[in-house]
């Protein structure tokens, strides 16, 4: 199951919010046979890699295995995960959502102005942090003309967003092997456009695994930028699946790197799980917490 495609499957529509979806973000619950979590890191998990599961039973195995959070869901799912008390770590808006058509094109502007100024007072409503964008691709667009009209466009709502407590995260992605043409995809373009924009409430999400296989060198990066990094995403490499010692990435150590900086975020699986049974995967999350839990 691709993401782009996944995501296409997510309806506008507006729902009814309650200051009440407010939870607290800390990952340190107890879980059903293992104690508690560390709390040195907030974890989370992807939505649409668990597709295969209803979100209320997503929602019934993240507070089994003992943490609080599900990421990228729009205001539509926002009261299912309401009622179990947990929280969005990384919100959708109402509108379309397109990885490919973003704010380094102006003609997307209008739409997607209107979209971000509807969905930020509902983020701060529902008591929730964070509000993800895409630059979209290049279309043979150059990455200065790229940024200038994003910052252009991000100016226009990051007022809204600082005023609500809102974060508005750019996603990276590689651009060698899953989102071909993609703008933002190294930590550099994207740090200078949080410069750009100059704002404490526009950061990155910084995706390891497509970070790993664009540029490499994850935890110098890390290091080196982890004021620009709002949000963190996993998976393994290559592959996109599990997070074990059948790729190459090493998450321990990348989650130390994570906590040393003083990083209160969240962390989210995005690992595509590849078990046959449904409780293989269940059993693929737990082992990735269990491993990013520092």
């Amino acid at each position: 199951m691709k993401r782009r495609i996944a995501i296409k499957n997510i309806l506008a529509g507006s729902a009814a919010l309650t200051i009440g979806g407010n939870v607290n973000s800390s990952s340190t619950i107890r879980t059903d046979s293992n104690g508690k979590l560390k709390g040195n890191i907030n974890h989370s998990v992807c939505q649409w890699t668990y597709g295969f599961l209803t979100l209320n039973e997503l929602c019934e195995h993240v507070k089994k295995i003992g943490f609080n959070a599900i990421d990228l869901l729009a205001p539509k799912d926002w009261p299912t995960i309401q009622q179990h008390g947990i929280t969005c770590s990384m919100c959708y808006t109402n509108g379309k959502i397109s990885l490919t058509e973003g704010w380094n094109n102006k003609n997307f502007h209008p739409e997607l102005i209107k979209n971000f100024k509807e969905a930020i007072p509902l983020v701060a409503a529902a008591g929730y942090k964070n509000l993800i964008c895409f630059s979209g691709n290049r279309k043979g667009m150059d990455d200065e003309t790229g940024m200038k009209n994003m910052t252009d466009g991000i100016k226009q709502v990051i007022g809204l967003a600082e005023k609500n407590n809102v974060t508005i995260q750019i996603e990276v992605f590689n651009s060698k092997v899953d989102h071909k043409d993609y703008m933002a995809d190294n930590t550099k373009w994207a740090v200078e456009l949080c410069k750009s924009i100059g704002s404490e409430n526009f950061k990155i999400l910084y995706d390891i695994y497509h970070m790993q296989i664009n540029e490499g060198d994850v935890i110098r990066t890390i290091r080196d930028n982890h004021q620009y990094f709002g949000h963190y995403h996993t998976a393994g490499v290559p592959g996109r699946n599990e997070i074990d010692d059948t790729q190459e990435l090493f998450y321990p150590a990348i989650m130390k790197a994570i906590a040393d900086t003083g990083y209160k975020g969240f962390v989210a699986q995005e690992f595509i799980p590849t078990g046959k049974e449904k409780s293989d995967k269940i059993t693929a999350l737990k082992k990735a917490i269990k491993i990013c839990d520092v």
